[in-house]
């Protein structure tokens, strides 16, 4: 072996930790512990092979005992060693064992074989740590730590139960011998009384953990007690060498810590699982209980009587859509959030699908929810359709009350009149005079049969309204007709009664005749205008009311007609007057063939002359209520025509943002909670048109010709918006969390998504069959159309796509993707583990759970793993290979 550059000993196989430990590199006292420890630590392996050691540095200068302690650690076969006694044989020899530790990937620092064969004690020594470090220490690993950070951690955790003992390091937490001994006593509490060791007493406690450690353990004594208690700060080399010892000596109690380690966290994954599946049951439960209640109120179609309680009935209604759905809506949304979590979740810890208890899953709260909505259009059309009704019945009531009242004055006294018997004394022309009468009553009597026929029809379209007060209508209606078929007989007896007589009556006045038969309809047509200009009338829109202005307008230009032929009937009433004056006739004081007077004629004409200018008022107050509230409709549809046309924009925005590839996953899922800050920042400009449409429908205004949009339908858009937005962001937090669980990289993250959305030429979001296969082809995955690919591309097939919809999604993909190129616990995995904590055996008892796991997890196991049933078993045994079978749904538990 060529010459090498001598170093100082310690740096040549492991760096100094301080300056002050450099400073005591050269410490007699650490080299006279390393002798005894490397020695005690190489004869605990050499006597397998028949032989042993005393003088370190002398035995080994040959090579022969160095490569044969090899072969005993390794377990492989060295080169042949050279017997011959000359320095070159020896050379050669301590070669071939510097050769092989350093083919098993160990760097040899300064340290040659001269030195070796030369004797030189610090070489030696470093060689031998150095293998000690490899074949000793290396391997050793708790919870992925370094050698070294592995052997401190499975010390602090075997002693952290003991009082008086606090490992840190390697050399001053073992001075004082507690160490030692709660090591041995937690794996062996049989072989040492811990309680009676005293911190004071170092000593005692060293020879104690020593001598029960060589007679129980097999493990040599490799320290010297006096030298540890009496050396500043003990050689930590030593004391890793003897504590690995103790390592390898519980190295089964270790694997038994292992196996509980793995099997703990399987069942945190379960017991996390079940906890949110009990949340989502709890919160599906919930939801679907409101809907259940809900639905019953919506579908109550009981009818109020009164405009009040249906406009009550409708406030409610608008509470409901203000108040008590939102919450619903951001709880459905959440639930399908949480689902889809707890089914990634689920694949990622490769357990069975989450299925929800029957009338629970996300389709059936969907398709309750699509109850409900559908309740709701149609309560809401059945309120409007309602006050729409009420509003008309209100109003055809008191029109029906205005003419049975305008009837009944005029039919009163109209029977006693006709049954009088004044004919029976009259003289004739009094007779013909009462015939006349009768005839012009008759004519009256027909003008007023079109108010008799509205009045029926008016109670009749009450009644089909289903008018609350119609039994009082119809009484009255009923009365009105019963008294009218009454006139008709009486008139038509009173006629013929007149007409018996009429032969002996000849006499008659013509102008009173005549003023009779215009005053009567001119009256009716007065009193008809009235009415008219007193009629109430209910309109909707402009249109209407600028229909019924016109109309009013041209009545109002038949006035001055009208009051022409006031001034002709006038006339032929002055006329009687002067022929009476003329001939000095003693007028009887009223015509003897009508009721009506001219003053009743002036009166009237009075009247009507009033009415036409408060008929005016009450039209142009109307025109102004739908002037206002065609600015209502504008209002409302100048938003709705922005916000509509926005929510729609954001959708696509959302789907485009959702296929797109911009930065890290983390710089999207920023991005789109950033997106959604944006659209709930938009909030207030829908809660001001859910104000304008409030407005709207206090107005009763029911149409809207300036735009499309409803209300309706831009409270689902935004919802839809909501969701969407939440969904999309749920997406990426799985996918976040299917490549850190699964360790996928981002570049291989942007190449599955680069592949899918390269294939999804619809941008729908999901592959069909032929589109996911060349998709795997463009992965490299062999699916070509031959019989090994179409096997091939059947098994991926039925992975990503169980439910056989003929469809692939970005996530089912990822799951795929992830699961080829990753690693997930297995059942066959926690079988393993719980067959050693059940020391090889078939089944497990429920004090070997409580002694090796913690103790809710012992109780989780045990509450749920079934009675074994080999005939190996013991009275309580239990079945741990069904209960780990069934935690990955291999199996029910």
């Amino acid at each position: 072996s060529p010459a090498v550059q001598l170093v100082p000993y310690r740096q040549s196989y492991m760096e100094p930790e301080s300056d002050w430990d450099r400073d005591l590199l050269l410490d007699p006292a650490w080299e006279k512990q390393q002798r005894k420890t490397f020695t005690a630590w190489c004869n605990s392996h050499l006597r397998k092979a028949g032989t042993q050691i005393e003088n370190i540095e002398e035995d080994f200068r040959d090579g022969l005992k160095l490569m044969l302690l090899l072969e005993v650690i390794s377990g492989e076969r060295l080169p042949k060693p050279e017997r011959g006694k000359m320095r070159v044989h020896k050379i050669n020899n301590v070669n071939k064992a510097l050769d092989f530790i350093a083919s098993k990937g160990v760097k040899l620092v300064s340290i040659g074989a001269e030195e070796i064969v030369d004797g030189n004690v610090k070489m030696t020594l470093g060689m031998i740590w150095t293998i000690i470090l490899r074949f000793a220490i290396q391997d050793i690993s708790v919870e992925e730590t370094s050698a070294k950070e592995g052997l401190l951690l499975w010390c602090q955790r075997k002693t952290a139960p003991y009082k008086n003992v606090n490992v840190q390091n390697f050399h001053i937490s073992w001075k004082d011998g507690l160490a030692f001994n709660a090591l041995i006593h937690r794996h062996r509490p049989e072989l040492i009384d811990y309680d009676k060791l005293r911190k004071d007493d170092p000593v005692t406690n060293l020879n104690n953990a020593f001598e029960v450690a060589e007679k129980y353990l097999d493990i040599p004594k490799m320290l010297d007690a006096e030298d540890i208690v009496n050396t500043a700060r003990p050689d930590e080399k030593a004391i890793m060498t003897y504590v690995s010892s103790f390592y390898h000596a519980f190295s089964g109690a270790q694997k038994a810590e292992t196996a509980a380690n793995r099997i703990c966290k399987v069942l945190a994954v379960n017991q996390e699982n079940e906890h949110l599946m009990e949340d989502y049951e709890k919160l599906a439960s919930d939801l679907l209980e409101w809907i259940r209640r809900t639905i019953p109120w919506l579908e109550n179609r009981a009818p109020e009587k009164t405009m009040a309680e249906m406009q009550q009935k409708l406030e409610d209604f608008r509470d409901y859509r203000r108040v008590h759905k939102p919450p619903k809506v951001q709880e459905k949304c959440q639930l399908e959030i949480n689902f889809n979590t707890l089914q990634t979740k689920l694949r990622l810890s490769n357990r069975p699908a989450f299925m929800p208890s029957e009338g629970r899953m996300v389709s059936d709260i969907n398709g309750a929810w699509h109850t409900l909505e559908g309740a709701e259009k149609g309560y809401e059309e059945w309120l409007l359709y309602e006050i729409r009704r009420l509003e008309r019945l209100d109003h055809l009531a008191e029109k029906f009350r205005q003419k049975a009242a305008i009837h009944e004055s005029w039919t009163d006294g109209k029977e006693a009149m006709l049954t009088q018997k004044d004919y029976e004394t009259a003289s004739l022309s009094e007779i013909k005079a009462l015939l006349k009468k009768h005839e012009a009553f008759e004519s009256d009597l027909a003008a007023h049969q079109d108010r008799v026929e509205q009045i029926a029809a008016i109670a009749q379209e009450l009644n089909e309204l289903d008018y609350y007060d119609s039994p009082s209508v119809n009484a009255r209606c009923q009365k009105i007709c019963e008294q009218w078929d009454s006139l008709g007989s009486l008139t038509q007896n009173r006629r013929e009664s007149l007409e018996r007589t009429e032969k002996q009556l000849e006499s008659i006045d013509e102008l009173y005749l005549e003023y009779a038969k215009r005053a009567a309809p001119f009256n009716n047509w007065m009193e008809g205008a009235m009415e008219d200009l007193q009629d109430m009338f209910i309109v909707h829109n402009i249109e209407e009311i600028q229909g019924l202005i016109t109309a009013h307008e041209q009545f109002k230009a038949t006035l001055p007609e009208a009051n022409k032929e006031r001034e002709a009937i006038q006339a032929i009433q002055a006329e009687v007057q002067k022929i009476a004056q003329y001939n000095g006739i003693k007028l009887a004081g009223t015509n003897p063939y009508t009721t009506i007077t001219p003053s009743s004629i002036d009166s009237k004409w009075d009247k009507v002359q009033q009415l036409v200018p408060q008929r005016d008022q009450a039209l142009q107050e109307e025109l102004g209520r739908q002037q206002s509230n065609d600015h209502l409709r504008r209002q409302f549809a100048n938003q709705a025509n922005v916000v509509g046309p926005w929510i729609q924009n954001k959708m696509e925005e959302i789907g485009r943002i959702s296929i797109e590839m911009n930065g890290t996953l983390e710089d999207q899922l920023t991005h789109l909670r950033q997106y959604e800050q944006s659209i709930i920042d938009y909030k207030p400009n829908i809660d001001q048109l859910e104000g304008n449409h409030q407005l709207i429908q206090e107005a009763l205004i029911f149409d809207n010709k300036y735009t499309a949009y409803t209300m309706e339908h831009l409270r689902v858009g935004w919802e839809q918006l909501l969701t969407t937005i939440a969904r999309t962001i749920n997406e990426i937090e799985n996918q976040i969390l299917t490549r850190d669980a699964k360790g996928i990289s981002q570049e291989q993250l942007h190449e599955y998504r680069a592949s899918f959305n390269h294939f999804d030429k619809d941008h729908s979001g999901a592959l069909m069959a032929e589109e996911f296969k060349a998709c795997l082809i463009s992965l490299g995955y062999d699916v070509e159309n031959d019989k090994q690919g179409d096997a091939e591309f059947a098994r991926i097939m039925g992975i990503v796509d169980p439910n056989n919809s003929g469809a692939v999604t970005f996530q089912a993909f990822i799951d795929f993707m992830s699961r080829e190129t990753t690693d997930t616990d297995t059942a066959d995995q926690v079988i393993a583990s719980f067959k050693i904590l059940a020391g090889d055996k078939n089944y497990i008892t429920a004090e070997e759970l409580r002694r090796e796991l913690p103790p809710d997890q012992a109780e989780y196991c045990i509450s749920r793993m079934a009675p074994y049933a080999g005939p190996d078993g013991v009275p309580g045994a239990l079945d741990y290979m069904s209960f780990s079978t069934a935690l990955y749904g291999e199996s029910d538990l």
